[in-house]
């Protein structure tokens, strides 16, 4: 979504934001919307911020490079994102370095909403975070919705996280759509058999027995015919192994790619 592949990556398809395909734009006009309109967390702030950039000139390259003010003026939004993140201002001369994990991810969160996106991507967001700073992190992004009236992409594989924060949810395996609905249909009247056994897979305090999803991840060079899930489902039938399910309307907005689908409704 941001054209930041590798160049000899191939994109097959539609990729549509605002009416315009982001699957073929040139190198000028991602430029333009990459930051200004789409901006991204990435899930490790520590080798996303230059090691030999002050935490400021992250700032004023980023801003500069979108809107045509003084470097002072950058700064001077600079401080007031990472004010807003919780950072006192005194800190925009320090080095990556010089901050907690917990903080670099702050600073990851300032830089992405500086220039006010349409659209926030979070990738894994709180990987390396333990779990108090994780909490706060999830409160800012919570936050950031609101106030920037922005859209929120999480992309992760902590459920409890999609839980807390997350309006609708896509569950994809081998790189196909499996369920896609609202939170609470999707964890509570689950349709897909790989949703089913990802929510069985929890554990919670009341947990006496480990579930596991049988099999292992298959190979996406070579992925299995049919449904990508079969060789690990248990209800699985010889047409799950021949045809390829579509994705189905169950119920209002809620959609699943399983042959057996009315089965789980």
């Amino acid at each position: 979504m941001l054209g930041v592949l590798p160049q000899n990556a191939e994109m097959k398809g539609l990729l549509e934001y605002k009416g315009t395909d982001l699957a073929h734009l040139d190198g000028e006009a991602f430029r333009r919307i990459r930051g200004k309109e789409i901006a991204l967390i990435f899930q490790d702030p520590t080798t996303r911020l230059n090691p030999l950039m002050r935490i400021e000139d992250h700032f004023v390259e980023e801003i500069r490079t979108h809107e045509p003010i003084s470097p002072k003026e950058a700064r001077s939004r600079a401080r007031e994102a990472l004010v807003s993140m919780g950072i006192h201002e005194s800190r925009i001369r320090n080095y990556p370095h010089e901050f907690s994990g917990g903080m670099r991810q702050r600073i990851m969160i300032a830089l992405a909403v500086v220039l006010n996106p349409s659209l926030l991507i979070a990738d894994e967001p709180t990987t390396s975070l333990d779990v108090i700073v994780e909490a706060q992190i999830l409160e800012i992004l919570q936050d950031l919705k609101g106030v920037y009236k922005m859209s929120l992409m999480l992309i992760t594989h902590n459920l409890g996280i999609v839980a807390e924060v997350s309006d609708r949810v896509a569950v994809l395996y081998a790189g196909k759509l499996a369920e896609v609905g609202p939170v609470r249909d999707v964890f509570h009247r689950t349709i897909h058999p790989y949703t089913q056994g990802l929510l069985a897979s929890v554990i919670s305090l009341d947990t006496r027995d480990l579930h596991s999803i049988d099999g292992t991840p298959p190979d996406l060079v070579d992925p299995p015919t049919g449904c990508r899930f079969h060789p690990r489902c248990p209800y699985a039938q010889t047409i799950c192994s021949e045809k390829v399910p579509q994705l189905q309307e169950y119920r209002p907005g809620h959609f699943a790619a399983c042959h057996f689908g009315d089965t789980f409704v």
